[in-house]
């Protein structure tokens, strides 16, 4: 998987619920989920956060 996952219209893919936070912090930069362990999965950060998507996680914040 590539850090960036982008398609021709900028918009973000659909990311693995499995993507590790190290990983989108690659993308996303050092302060995407502060406080938030590196080896965290995505679909753990989604849940405890109380979203379903990274798009809608991206934009709560």
């Amino acid at each position: 998987m590539t850090a960036a996952n982008r398609d021709q219209d900028e918009r973000i893919s659909e990311k693995h619920g499995n993507t590790k936070v190290e990983t989108l912090r690659q993308t996303y930069g050092e302060d995407f989920a502060p406080g938030v362990r590196g080896d965290a999965k995505l679909s753990t950060l989604l849940k405890r956060e109380g979203v379903s998507s990274l798009s809608q996680l991206l934009k709560k914040k």
